[in-house]
């Protein structure tokens, strides 16, 4: 019997508990998704055609809607 070095708690093997151990790797991939957005979305290099794009995207969005509302 051993802890768990992630929840702490009593493991019955003498390893991490397996639940324990995925959680952390979606946690890990999840935060590395986080980290990596900025540069997918390319926003280091010019913050300026940001405001351009999320524009667009708010008009077609309001488009969209008008177009529901009107069917």
């Amino acid at each position: 019997m051993k802890i768990c070095n992630i929840c702490h708690k009593i493991s019955a093997t003498d390893k991490d508990h397996t639940d324990c151990i995925q959680r952390r790797s979606i946690e890990t991939e999840d935060q590395d998704f986080k980290n990596s957005i900025a540069e997918k979305l390319n926003l280091s290099k010019s913050n300026q055609e940001l405001g351009i794009e999320v524009k667009a995207i708010l008009e077609h969005l309001s488009r969209e809607k008008d177009q529901e509302d009107k069917s």
